[in-house]
């Protein structure tokens, strides 16, 4: 699916940037960059970006996409179930923006302003169609009093790590509730369906940093962090927890692998059993 980009270039020695570069190394399933590719002759320029407000503007690139992905399906599966498609869509959107935010407050202890007009995304447009690429559009971002950047003009800053988690969750919440509205009449989902993604999208969003960059009991805190007790509108808190096999989280929300012919649910299904746990998201 290729959509037109219209977005301005920016200024890479703004202060998130740096922060952006570092989470980059983390992202090692996905490109993470500050502004959108500025000359043609970068891969994937002017192809396959869609600053997130267009989705919330234009279902019909919900329809696009999930159309791309279930060609995709019926080569790999035979089949491509609306449920399916749905679910797929819906928990790769919501796990990528949450997984900007969770970069970013764990590596640097910095949250970015995640309203859809200053998120892009990069989706895939051969083979699966997935979510390949995040972008941070503005310059604004909060921060602890001893950030080095902390007097900068573009940074706000906040009294300490509770703070700041609870403004990424706020944030986060307000782009998922832009999502909710957005993808919401387009599928057959509940709402509690859809802010159950939601949830899983943010609480593995620091873990999955945390390992990546090889300290995963610190994204483990940093979920704790993020969703210390179950708050609305998320359906509930963290729930990682540690097992002999070592950390692993329950699943919230179903992404209807299951429907597609001949395939099983996963293990960790909610639909089969919400005692058990799933991994950080692919």
């Amino acid at each position: 699916m290729t959509v037109p980009v219209q977005a301005p270039a920016r200024d890479a020695r703004t202060p998130i940037a740096g922060s952006v570069t570092r989470a980059d190394a983390l992202a090692q399933w996905c490109e993470v960059r500050y502004g959108l590719p500025r000359t043609a002759g970068e891969p994937g320029a002017g192809t396959g970006w869609v600053v997130t407000e267009a989705f919330m503007t234009d279902p019909d690139r919900f329809g696009a996409w999930r159309a791309t992905l279930a060609d995709w399906l019926r080569a790999q599966y035979g089949a491509a179930p609306d449920r399916t498609t749905g679910g797929y869509v819906m928990s790769w959107y919501l796990g990528a923006v949450g997984l900007l935010g969770g970069a970013l407050f764990h590596q640097s202890r910095r949250v970015p302003s995640l309203r859809p007009s200053d998120v892009a995304i990069h989706v895939a447009e051969h083979d699966r169609p997935h979510v390949v690429g995040l972008a941070v559009l503005a310059d604004g971002f909060a921060c602890l009093p001893d950030d080095p950047d902390a007097d900068h003009p573009a940074a706000t800053v906040v009294a300490d790590d509770h703070a700041l988690a609870a403004l990424l969750r706020a944030r986060f919440a307000a782009h998922a509730s832009r999502f909710v509205a957005s993808f919401g009449p387009t599928v057959r989902f509940g709402r509690r369906q859809l802010w159950a993604a939601a949830t899983d999208a943010l609480d593995s969003a620091a873990w999955t940093a945390g390992l990546l960059a090889g300290d995963e009991a610190a994204g483990v805190a940093d979920s704790a962090l993020l969703l210390p007790a179950k708050q609305d509108p998320f359906t509930s808190g963290s729930t990682l927890r540690a097992t002999d096999a070592g950390w692993t989280r329950r699943r919230e929300s179903c992404c209807f692998h299951f429907a597609l012919p001949a395939a099983e649910a996963c293990a960790t299904c909610p639909r089969v059993c919400r005692d058990e746990a799933a991994g950080p998201a692919a």
